[in-house]
């Protein structure tokens, strides 16, 4: 059964989702301040966390920052208005999705599980995907085998959302730009490397066919 863990100080939602999830057939374990979220996430037996972006005594983001110091476990935020701004922070200091302020818990067990897809690689019995393969063009090993697999190709940020965050993109959602910029930063320790992965502009993003002798792997 599926361990979760919500960070929420709205009570009476979290004990509605409590109720929804555990019908789902998850184990749900809350937490409803900043510092009781903070020590439970960093307990290591929950395999994602639900976690607010306002907390008594400092925010999901500050909670966010620090987990991310010692733990990957994924984690999905909820904001209160949606704005861009908390999504684009939230992403970029490491939430795996994000979910606005009112929804509808079918969503949120949907995203749950779309995220356990994504972040389960290695574990007997689950299931891989184009996401989970580590490929390689040239002498560059990545896990993000979408780009590999059509690399002289471009590949649009709709393929991109599909496969590597496991839903549709939504008009202004900046999610897999986020996470492309994250991988190219990655790539940019490496010399020569700032043209592997090239954003087309309204499109999506393109990775050359063959890469030069001298790049390193990553």
């Amino acid at each position: 059964m599926k361990r979760l863990l919500i960070v929420d100080d709205d009570q009476g939602l979290v004990n509605l989702l409590k109720r929804f999830l555990e019908a789902e057939g998850f184990t749900v374990d809350t937490a409803y301040d900043h510092a009781e979220g903070l020590k439970s996430a960093l307990a290591g037996d929950h395999e994602i966390i639900i976690l607010d972006v306002m907390l008594p005594g400092g925010s999901g983001f500050e909670l966010l920052k620090s987990l991310r110091q010692q733990s990957g476990v994924p984690v999905l935020l909820l904001t209160a208005r949606g704005e861009a701004v908390d999504r684009i922070l939230g992403l970029e200091i490491g939430a795996d999705d994000y979910l606005a302020k009112p929804f509808d818990p079918r969503e949120l067990v949907a995203r749950i599980r779309a995220i356990l897809r994504r972040t389960q690689e290695g574990v007997p019995g689950s299931a891989r995907t184009d996401a989970d393969e580590v490929l390689s063009v040239g002498d560059i090993e990545m896990s993000m085998a979408l780009l590999l697999r059509h690399a002289g190709n471009v590949v649009t940020r709709e393929q991109i959302a599909e496969v590597a965050l496991g839903r549709p993109l939504n008009p202004f959602d900046r999610s897999v730009d986020v996470h492309v910029s994250r991988l190219r930063k990655k790539l940019g320790n490496f010399a020569g490397s700032d043209d592997l992965i090239r954003p087309i502009r309204g499109i999506g993003y393109f990775m050359p066919a063959a890469t030069t002798p001298e790049r390193s792997r990553t």
